[in-house]
C-alpha cells in the first residue's frame, strides 16, 4: 500500500482529520533546549480521545518499555482535550519551563508550529531510524517543512462512503461508481424514501467537500514561490463546489437542516438510520458500529468524476514530535520513536482503529480487518493535504470555506461570488502569514 505523495513541500515554516491549528502564533524569545539530560522525567502530552482507556493501555505499555531500556528515565503521561490544545501549546511556547517535551499534535499543525520555533528538527534522527523507511511518503511530507522533519507520524486518516445494503437491495440499486451517480442515486433514494436522506451532507464539512473539488481537478490553494495564492475560485474548483452544493435541498438533504451539520453530524445521522449514504472516515467505523445500522451497511471509495475513479481524499492525522525546549532531546527523540512505532501502531490500530502509517503494517491491518479495505484504496488511489502554511489554522478557525458553502445553499450568493469572496479571506490569510 503507498499513499500518494502529492503534498506540497511548504514554502514558509500545520489534525485529526479536523484537527487545525492556532491562527495566532505565540510570542517566544528562546525555545531552544538548555542541555541534553540523559535520566530524569520526561513530560508528554496526548490528545484525550472519546473513549481513552485502550488509548491509554497502549501508551502504558510503549512506556514501559521505554523507561526499562533507558534507566534513570521516567515518563509523566497528560491527555489534554482537542479542542483547548491549541492555548495549551501556546502557552508551553510561551514558557519552556513548563512545557512538555513530547507531543502529539494534528498534521495540519506542523508548519504553524515550526514557524512557531515550537518543534525540534529531527531530521538526522528519523533518516538513520531503521523503521522510518518504511513510513509511506504522504504522512512523511505531513511532518516536513522545507524538507526538513519535526516528528514522526502517527497515524493517517481517510474518509469513503458508507452506504446502506438493506435500502439499496429494496430500491434495486449498486453503489456509485462516478461522482454523477452519486449525486443521483442520493436524489433517487430521498425520492422513493423520504425519511432518508439519500447522502447525508454538511455545510459545515468541509473535509468532506474537499473530495469533490479535488475531482474535478480543482485546488484549494497554489505555491507562488513565497507563499499561497487562493485556488477556490477557479473554474474546476468551481465545478467541484457546484457538485457538492447540488446535494443541498429538499430532493435530497435540505438545507434548512444540512447546511449547518459538520463531519460528526453527518455520521450520526447515517449510523442512526436517517441517511442511506455518509462520507465517514475510517475513525467513523466504531460509531456507526454502535448504530441501530449496525448488520446492514458496507464501505466503498468515494467515486471521482469518471466512472470507476475514486475521489482524492483528505489526509489527515496526528504526529507525535519533540518540543524544541526539551532539555532531554535524546531521550525525547527515542521516546518519539517508541509511540511512533511500528509495534505501537499496530496495538493503537487493534486498539483504537487509527490506520498506521507504515505500508508493511497497514497492509497487515487490512488483511486483519475487512473494514480497513475501502480506506487503503482510497490511500492508494491519492490523498491529498491542505495547503502547507501557518495560514490554514486561521483560514479553518474562521470557517472560510463553511460560510461559502452555506452562502450558497442558502441562496444568499451564487458559487461565483461566494467562492470569490472566500479566495480574498484565504489570501489575506496567506499573506499575513507569509
Amino acid at each position: 500500500m503507498k499513499l500518494s505523495a502529492r503534498i506540497a513541500a511548504p514554502a514558509a515554516a500545520l489534525v485529526l482529520a479536523g484537527i487545525t491549528a492556532t491562527a495566532c502564533a505565540p510570542q517566544t524569545s528562546d525555545t531552544s533546549s538548555k542541555g541534553d539530560g540523559k535520566t530524569g522525567t520526561l513530560r508528554v502530552w496526548l490528545f484525550q480521545e472519546v473513549g481513552n482507556k485502550p488509548k491509554e493501555k497502549v501508551v502504558d505499555a510503549a512506556v514501559a518499555e521505554f523507561e526499562k531500556a533507558h534507566e534513570g528515565a521516567e515518563v509523566e503521561v497528560e491527555y489534554i482535550p482537542v479542542d483547548t490544545r491549541a492555548q495549551r501549546v501556546k502557552a508551553a511556547f510561551n514558557d519552556p519551563k513548563s512545557a512538555p517535551d513530547v507531543i502529539e499534535y494534528g498534521n495540519t499543525d506542523t508548519a504553524g508550529y515550526v514557524k512557531d520555533g515550537g518543534l525540534a528538527d529531527v531530521t538526522e534522527e528519523f533518516g538513520a531510524w531503521d523503521e522510518a523507511k518504511d513510513t509511506d511518503p504522504t504522512a512523511k511530507q505531513s511532518v516536513t517543512v522545507d524538507g526538513r522533519i519535526y516528528g514522526a507520524p502517527l497515524f493517517v486518516g481517510v474518509r469513503a462512503l458508507y452506504y446502506r445494503t438493506d435500502v439499496f437491495e429494496e430500491l434495486g440499486i449498486e453503489p456509485p461508481k462516478s461522482q454523477g451517480e452519486l449525486i443521483t442515486t442520493a436524489k433517487k433514494i430521498h425520492k422513493e424514501r423520504k425519511d432518508l436522506y439519500g447522502l447525508a451532507v454538511g455545510g459545515a464539512y468541509t473535509y468532506g467537500a474537499m473530495p469533490f473539488i479535488w475531482a474535478n481537478g480543482g485546488e484549494l490553494a497554489g505555491e507562488t514561490g513565497v507563499t499561497y495564492k487562493s485556488a477556490v475560485n477557479s473554474p474546476k474548483a468551481r465545478k467541484g463546489i457546484e457538485a457538492y452544493t447540488s446535494l443541498f435541498g429538499d430532493d435530497n438533504c435540505p438545507a434548512a437542516k444540512c447546511a449547518s451539520m459538520g463531519g460528526n453530524a453527518t455520521v450520526t445521522a447515517f449510523a442512526s438510520g436517517k441517511a442511506a449514504m455518509a462520507i465517514g472516515g475510517d475513525f467513523s467505523h466504531a460509531a456507526v458500529e454502535a448504530g441501530s445500522v449496525k448488520g446492514r451497511y458496507a464501505v466503498v471509495p468515494l467515486p471521482g468524476v469518471a466512472e470507476g475513479s475514486i475521489a482524492p481524499a483528505f489526509a489527515g492525522g496526528n504526529n507525535i514530535g519533540v518540543l524544541k525546549s526539551s532539555s532531554h532531546r535524546t531521550l525525547a527523540v527515542d521516546l518519539m520513536k517508541s509511540l511512533a512505532g511500528k509495534k505501537t501502531q499496530a496495538a493503537m490500530f487493534d486498539a483504537m482503529g487509527f490506520l498506521p502509517t507504515y505500508t508493511d503494517v497497514l497492509d497487515n491491518a487490512a488483511k486483519k480487518e475487512p473494514f480497513v479495505g475501502p480506506f487503503v484504496r482510497t490511500l492508494d488511489a491519492g490523498a491529498k493535504f491542505v495547503p502547507a502554511s501557518p495560514a490554514w489554522g486561521q483560514i479553518d478557525a474562521s470557517l472560510v470555506l463553511p460560510t461559502m458553502f452555506q452562502e450558497i445553499v442558502s441562496g444568499r450568493k451564487d458559487v461565483a461570488a461566494a467562492s470569490d469572496d472566500a479566495a480574498k479571506k484565504m489570501d489575506a490569510a496567506f499573506a499575513e502569514a507569509g
